[in-house]
């Protein structure tokens, strides 16, 4: 009894059963997060050392064979060189024709100009004999006069070997004017015309980019680096190698040199190097990675606080998983709170509640549906009510324009008629009837701005028949606005007003044009004529509706006005500009992309 009642103290401290469910699965979550967090850092600094050392020996190896590659695609060079019946002719045959003599010299040229620039990391190429004869490059370089080729270790080391030999960094003196800081490898060529010695070299010089692009381009940490030692314990390469000559830097070559297995460390604590090495047997060199205690112990210190934050995730996730099993539970009534205030902002769309449970719960959420859909059903009974009342209003100003139209344009053909003007009688009767079977035939609301035109274009036509002395007219449509779709009947009435008010009482010969094009968006339709204009006052009552008179066209602009705005909205329709004695202009404004129904 004092058990229960001892919980049913603890439980009635929280304000709800979600939040004593929430802070139930938070503190069971938590314990397993900091048992499995204390367990991780137990990771040691010898294991993260035992990867370090795993990972770089196998850096190591991969630029040792590399490296190998490398020297083993330029002594193929030097053989093919060395075995050439042209480096033999010119080094060896002394008694030859001059012109055989130039023959050699000038295929061995064009065989080392090719391979300078098929390669930038060869300083020089060339081929020289113990007597100082040689030939270099691109043959415009001459041997160091003062210079004993026979002494220097390159040569005498190539001439005494079997095979290619390479030298660690030096300087090379062998051509005048030269001191590039090099890496040689030479071989020797058989003198097979004389002695059947080694008489001769052919050596390579390289600089440092391709095997320092193949040493920096492995990282081994932040402060790891690679340097390259020969068989003799002089370097070959060094990242700091300018430093190590100024004895600002220095590296234990003898431990490198003397040790007995890949990996041996040099001091203690963090400030001790760790050494990583790989001897080719190719080169005789020993490619070594030098790695930084400190940095190891960091990247142990880093593992450490990864477990840290992972720790803080999980209990992050586990406060994110406790909510979500008390907010499942008190999910239903909060779907259909949040369902009311959907409806009580007017969206219906996602006003249903599923329901999931049979309980009272269930039973509410039910009814509210019902409720819900009776008043969904109810609105789009209005909206369709609505939607046919504008269509009504849409054919009654549409039937409007036709009557006033025919009108004027019976009007015409009685004048021309009048004046005994047959032809263009005919002319216009025709004009007016294909006019006429244009509109009669459409019973879309909608046309393309293409239609429009064309139908713009005709009654044009009959009007400039009309008006030969008093109308020109011009139009200019872009291409992109052609399709376009339009309320019909929207051109002509602006334009007969345009006519009949600005053209009408010009004095003399009056244009109209009609220009079409996008503009933000939009399709964007101008009627522009050069008549007598309106003043401020009458522009500011353009849009009013005035009562029906077919002499004046009083319907028109409100007509055309209240159709575009009815169908395309209250952003889009007629603007007029004008001013007294230059001339007015009407523009027509309508959307490019019309996919939403107009409701």
């Amino acid at each position: 009894m004092k058990y229960e009642k001892r919980t049913g103290t603890m439980l009635r401290r929280f304000k709800s059963i979600r939040s004593a469910i929430f802070a139930a699965v938070s503190l069971l979550v938590l314990c397993a997060v900091l048992i499995v967090t204390f367990v991780s850092l137990r990771f040691t600094r010898s294991s993260i050392y035992d990867n370090a050392v795993v990972y770089t020996q196998t850096i190591i190896r991969q630029m040792n064979q590399s490296i190998d590659s490398y020297i083993t695609y330029m002594d193929n060079i030097a053989t093919m060189i060395s075995g050439s019946e042209d480096a033999q002719s010119y080094l060896y045959q002394e008694d030859g024709d001059a012109r055989d003599e130039m023959g050699h010299k000038k295929r061995l040229i064009e065989q080392f100009t090719t391979i300078l620039k098929s390669r930038d990391d060869i300083k020089n190429i060339g081929i020289i004999r113990n007597d100082g004869k040689g030939l270099f490059n691109s043959g415009l370089q001459y041997v160091n006069p003062y210079l004993n080729v026979a002494e220097q270790n390159w040569y005498e080391e190539a001439v005494n070997s079997s095979k290619s030999v390479l030298t660690s960094s030096h300087v090379q003196h062998a051509i005048k004017g030269e001191r590039p800081w090099v890496i040689t490898l030479s071989r020797g060529i058989r003198n097979f015309t004389g002695s059947g010695g080694k008489e001769g070299v052919v050596f390579i010089d390289l600089n440092y980019s391709a095997i320092s692009e193949l040493c920096d381009q492995n990282s081994i940490g932040n402060k790891g680096y690679v340097f390259i030692v020969d068989g003799e314990g002089n370097i070959v390469y060094h990242p700091q190698q300018q430093q190590l000559y100024n004895e600002l830097q220095t590296e234990n070559i003898e431990l490198v040199m003397n040790a007995q297995t890949d990996t041996v460390t040099m001091g203690s604590g963090n400030s001790a190097k760790i050494y990583t090495l790989s001897r080719s047997e190719k080169t005789g060199w020993t490619v070594v990675g030098c790695m930084n205690m400190a940095e190891l112990t960091k990247g142990s210190r880093k593992a450490q606080s990864i477990y840290v934050i992972m720790a803080i995730a999980l209990v992050c996730v586990a406060l994110l998983l406790s909510n979500m099993i008390a907010r499942n539970i008190t999910m239903p009534i909060q779907r259909l709170r949040d369902s009311m205030a959907k409806v009580q902002e007017g969206d219906f769309s996602q006003a249903d509640v599923e329901v999931s449970t049979e309980n009272e719960i269930g039973s509410l959420t039910k009814t509210f549906n019902l409720m819900t859909y009776r008043i969904q059903e109810l609105m789009e009974q209005n909206v369709h009510e609505q939607e046919e009342k504008r269509k009504s209003e849409m054919k009654a100003l549409q039937s409007q324009i036709n009557p006033h139209f025919l009108y004027n344009t019976l009007d015409s053909i009685i004048w021309m008629a009048e004046g005994k003007k047959n032809e263009e009688v005919v002319l216009m009767t025709a004009s007016l009837a294909r006019l006429l079977r244009q509109s009669i035939s459409n019973e879309d609301e909608l046309v393309s701005v293409g239609q429009e035109i064309e139908y713009a274009r005709s009654y044009l036509t009959i009007q400039k028949m009309r008006y030969k002395d008093k109308l020109e007219f011009c139009i200019e449509v872009e291409p992109e606005i052609q399709s376009v779709q339009i309320i019909k009947l929207v051109l002509q009435p602006i334009i007969e007003n345009a006519i009949y008010h600005g053209l009408k009482y010009k004095e003399s010969k009056g244009l109209l044009i009609v220009r079409g094009y996008e503009k933000d968006g939009n399709a964007v339709i101008e009627i522009l004529d050069n008549g007598v204009g309106m003043d401020s006052t009458t522009l500011s009552h353009i849009f009013e509706r005035h009562k029906v008179d077919y002499h004046s066209n009083g319907v028109g602009v409100y007509n055309v006005q209240k159709r575009l705005k009815l169908y395309y909205g209250n952003d889009y329709g007629m603007a007029y500009k004008s001013e007294p004695g230059r001339g007015t202009a009407a523009a027509i404004t309508i959307p490019m992309k019309q996919e939403v129904s107009h409701e």
